[in-house]
């Protein structure tokens, strides 16, 4: 196996005894189990709505197979991930979906808004210009690349507080990765809503470990949690014409509060800092600082 040294979770490309490869999130991790949770429901409800989204697995993991790894961090979360664990196939060669490749990579309206209506469904929040958690591929051979999802274990932000978030809120979406390809979320919304069916997401949320869920507070067993799930998304698509995200800004509009924040950042930084040059001799006024300093 290979770990991944990057991201909050530290996931591990693993070959595994059935001859296939994944990217493996440990229950280990300090996103905990939860952001297992949120991966298989999001996940395979992307795949039953046919978008694309690599198949996932249940990894039974030794952490025996890891002992040699020489990153005290990483060995202790392998230690802490003794028995099943989430597996997501590997795309080789695939890359990730930055703001440069989305200037010019062509994405029609109607599946920018399918994307989008999923993310405003199950609150993933966390798919932004800056962080798409989207991938390009594949980027070898004659086969035209394509989006594929991934990532979507910050998404159900609900389920970190069941009694307190209503089921028609609505969440901020005008920075969304794929936003400035105008998404037609209306029609995503009439097309997708009717297939997201009492009967898919239990055969959705039955493919979830009960030990991922037996933790929830306030539920008595992981059928309760099962439950909880589905009639929260089911109210939550009843009411979608509340939560519609429709206001997204243009390439032209975002890059004017990119560069609006860039200037703020740079006001806010005492006089000698704007001096210092970079490798180039480039004063850093010039510069945009906000790259290099958050």
């Amino acid at each position: 196996m290979t770990p991944l040294h990057s991201g909050g979770s530290v996931p591990g490309v693993v070959e595994a005894d059935d001859d296939g490869t994944y990217v493996v999130k440990f229950t280990g991790s300090a996103q905990g189990h939860k952001a297992l949770v949120a991966e298989i429901i999001v996940g395979e409800l992307a795949r039953a709505l046919g978008l694309r989204f690599p198949e996932l697995v249940l990894v039974h993991f030794d952490p025996a197979i890891a002992a040699g790894e020489p990153h005290q961090e990483v060995r202790e979360l392998h230690s802490a991930s003794a028995g099943v664990n989430l597996g997501m196939d590997y795309l080789p060669g695939a890359r990730d979906f930055t703001p440069q490749i989305a200037r010019t990579f062509p994405v029609d309206p109607l599946e920018a808004g399918r994307i989008v209506w999923l993310d405003a469904l199950t609150v993933n929040v966390d798919r932004t210009v800056h962080s798409s958690n989207l991938m390009v591929w594949p980027t070898l051979g004659t086969a035209p690349a394509r989006l594929w999802l991934i990532d979507h274990g910050a998404a159900l932000v609900f389920h970190h507080r069941w009694d307190t978030t209503a089921p028609g809120r609505r969440y901020d979406f005008r920075h969304h990765a794929l936003g400035h390809y105008g998404p037609d979320v209306r029609a995503a919304d009439a097309e997708l809503a009717p297939r997201v069916t009492e009967e898919l997401l239990r055969g959705i949320v039955a493919e979830v470990p009960d030990v991922w869920l037996a933790e929830d507070a306030g539920f008595a067993t992981p059928d309760d949690v099962r439950d909880a799930y589905v009639g929260y998304l089911l109210e939550r698509v009843r009411l979608s014409p509340q939560w519609l995200p429709t206001d997204f800004p243009s390439s032209e509009e975002l890059a004017a509060e990119e560069a609006a924040r860039t200037a703020r950042t740079q006001a806010g930084r005492p006089d000698w800092l704007k001096r210092v040059p970079d490798l180039h001799g480039k004063p850093a006024a010039e510069q945009d600082w906000s790259v290099h300093l958050g």
